[in-house]
């Protein structure tokens, strides 16, 4: 059987797709990234995705056309990684297709990621998995975040307690204890707020390095006010979205007199700020965190987390093996590839769910 997956990925930030092409070795250990491609989202189609994350007459036939059209940025993703690594889709056992969340309301017992798997598997005449979360959910769970198995097997080490955090829209932790089972969950904002008000006053989809943030002065109320939010005080299993966070919660909680930068200063303070709480509530020895995602890239956030926890050696996934960006989408290869060995790809008291489950559907080519 080959060993070359894809994995996919387009995350609450709503960028782009990264595919990567890995090679899952006979060990767990053994996990070789041998090409990468990404897709920029149009800021048309942002704009559209965006847009499904609030009830309106038409959302159920835009969310399809919409699915289709990210199936095909997905496919393109796809071409340019084979064309890269000089491989065809004969070479690839398997697309693990994680898809776009634009609703997560496991409370009430659903989550929605579209795409259209059937179409990726006619396009790319290989086999794709999709459809990773609704089944977790089904048992009980809140479907995310699923990466710690994935995180587990490759970032564990025998001694030391680590935490792995991706910094995406939404930041989600992974705390591997040795000595204990490991734990995942969201802790709320991480580049969502910031991306949203840095588009909204400079008309720049992200605030490069931090530099906006960093020339303004942190408003204390305001943060108290942010972290008053119920979810912070919720314990793992946890998860959020843009369901909960989005321009409507950070609204509410301002007043006319704050500064736009002191605001993004603030909001950078609320994503570093709930990571540190939420890994000190988890695992008050954790000696390592390593970060991945985007907002590992943004050198204030990283400065401000060092800073909060000078006594914990803070460093990217690179210093792992895997590239900070590439982390959630090799996440999805390996959980596709789970799903073809029939073995589990959950953490059932990570994420609340009843037991183990096998995630994800088959689409074959």
């Amino acid at each position: 059987m080959n060993k070359l997956f894809i994995g996919l990925m387009s995350g609450t930030s709503l960028d782009g797709m990264d595919a990567v092409l890995v090679d899952f070795g006979e060990i767990s250990l053994d996990v070789m990234i041998v090409g990468h491609s990404y897709i920029p989202f149009k800021d048309t189609f942002k704009k559209n995705l965006l847009e499904l994350h609030s009830p309106y007459k038409n959302e159920l036939e835009d969310s399809l056309l919409l699915g289709n059209k990210l199936s095909h940025i997905a496919y393109q993703a796809i071409e340019t990684l084979l064309k890269d690594a000089g491989c065809t889709s004969k070479n690839i056992r398997a697309i693990g297709f994680h898809g776009q969340t634009v609703r997560h309301q496991p409370q009430k017992g659903f989550t929605l990621q579209i795409g259209n798997p059937a179409l990726l598997a006619e396009l790319s005449h290989i086999d794709v998995i999709a459809d990773f979360r609704s089944r977790d959910v089904a048992a009980g769970g809140e479907g995310a975040p699923l990466v710690p198995a994935f995180h587990q097997e490759i970032f564990s080490h025998p001694t030391l307690h680590r935490a792995i955090v991706n910094i995406g829209g939404i930041a989600n932790i992974t705390i591997l204890n040795p000595k204990t089972s490991v734990l995942g969950f969201d802790s709320g904002p991480g580049n969502l707020l910031l991306d949203h008000w840095c588009k909204t006053h400079r008309h720049q989809t992200f605030d490069a390095n931090g530099a906006w943030a960093r020339g303004g002065k942190l408003i204390e109320t305001l943060l108290m006010a942010f972290f008053k939010d119920a979810f912070f005080k919720k314990t793992s299993p946890k998860s959020t979205g843009r369901d909960h966070f989005n321009a409507a919660w950070l609204n509410k909680h301002l007043q006319k007199s704050y500064s736009v930068q002191d605001i993004q200063r603030t909001l950078l303070e609320l994503s570093a700020l709930s990571i540190a709480k939420a890994i000190d509530t988890h695992d008050a020895n954790i000696a390592e965190i390593y970060l991945c995602g985007g907002g590992a890239l943004n050198d204030f956030l990283v400065e401000r987390l060092k800073i909060l926890r000078p006594q914990i050696k803070i460093e990217l996934t690179d210093a792992l093996g895997i590239r900070t960006q590439l982390v959630e989408a090799t996440a999805f290869a390996w959980l596709a590839k789970q799903m073809l060995f029939s073995k589990p790809g959950n953490i059932p008291h990570t994420t609340g769910a009843e037991g183990l489950r096998i995630l994800g559907a088959l689409y074959p080519a």
